[in-house]
């Protein structure tokens, strides 16, 4: 049972993550914290952070929500979803929890005039129907510690396009020219096209790297978006030259140059940094973009500095659960 020491942790998390006046960077470990203790009490302070002042704020607000796989978040999320105002990654939060309650608010956006929107309600329709059926509830463990939008591929679909792959048993093992080609593939799903990214993001070696990096030349930018996505999960040093030219690119979307400087600031190579303190200092950028720079840059000082930064233990170690 929560006792008043545990809520006091909670309000003092919510206060700095609601708080206009404290650093962008201190509202992040507020958030991560929050997620990483988990909980009701979690889920409503975290709700409690989207004001529609920060899209940035709101794309991780959302991201945590869905990480955490419980259904109490699903209001809140639906909420957001539907808030013209707010972000699209609610979406993707609702597939990650994995619910068919989540279904009927996904379908009614399968139609919006967004293209992000529409794919990203797509994808998580189809992650929900995936999970509750029997190849999902067999599905291995991620080896990354994340609830991915799509399970890594481990056969090939069965598509009607000249150049793919006909259906192989479930235990073959995919080469990079086959994950590459699905990946490519516009004649697919979005969803099977995300199993072959995770696939790769897998096997992570340079050839994956790669041909990941090829996918920044898709025509949605909400793919383009999960490729910076997972280059931040692999830091792998091979991928910064393809993410300095993401974050550069004058006329890409906002929310694929914002990844691609998070993911700069994870991996943390010295090449990193100089191009992360020009755009978090330059005015001709977007307010996201800059803040994704600025946020990138205490990742980076994190990476090198090795710094250990505690969690608040709670004193009711029931509360994290409550």
């Amino acid at each position: 049972m929560a006792t008043d020491a545990d809520a006091a942790v909670y309000a003092q998390l919510e206060k700095q993550l609601t708080s206009h006046d404290v650093p962008l960077a201190q509202r992040f470990r507020a958030l991560f914290t929050l997620k990483s203790l988990g909980g009701l009490a979690a889920i409503q302070a975290i709700g409690k952070g989207f004001d529609g002042q920060s899209a940035l704020l709101a794309h991780e607000l959302a991201y945590c929500l869905g990480q955490l796989k419980d259904v109490r978040a699903l209001p809140i999320l639906i909420r957001v979803l539907e808030d013209p105002e707010e972000h699209p990654m609610a979406a993707e939060a609702m597939g990650a929890i994995g619910s068919d309650e989540a279904l009927p608010s996904l379908r009614k956006f399968l139609t919006h005039d967004n293209p992000a929107i529409r794919e990203t309600c797509e994808i998580a329709l189809d992650k929900i129907v995936f999970d509750n059926s029997d190849e999902g509830k067999k599905q291995a463990d991620n080896q990354y510690p994340c609830i991915d939008p799509a399970p890594a591929a481990t056969h090939s679909p069965l598509v009607a396009s000249a150049h793919s792959a006909a259906l192989a048993p479930a235990s073959a093992s995919l080469s990079v020219p086959e994950l590459e080609a699905q990946l490519l593939d516009t004649k697919l799903s979005l969803f099977e096209r995300y199993r072959a990214m995770f696939a790769l993001r897998n096997l992570g070696d340079r050839e994956a790297v790669l041909a990941l990096a090829k996918g920044f030349e898709d025509e949605s930018a909400l793919f383009r978006h999960e490729i910076a996505f997972v280059f931040g999960q692999l830091s792998s040093e091979h991928s910064v030259p393809a993410l300095i030219d993401v974050l550069r690119r004058p006329h890409e979307e906002d929310m694929v140059r914002h990844e691609a400087a998070e993911a700069l600031g994870g991996i943390a190579t010295d090449e990193c940094l100089p191009i992360l303190k020009e755009f978090a200092e330059r005015d001709d950028v977007p307010r996201v973009v800059r803040e994704s720079c600025v946020v990138a840059l205490d990742m980076y000082e994190y990476e090198r500095s090795n710094e250990f930064v505690p969690l608040p233990t709670l004193p009711s170690a029931a509360a994290a659960s409550a």
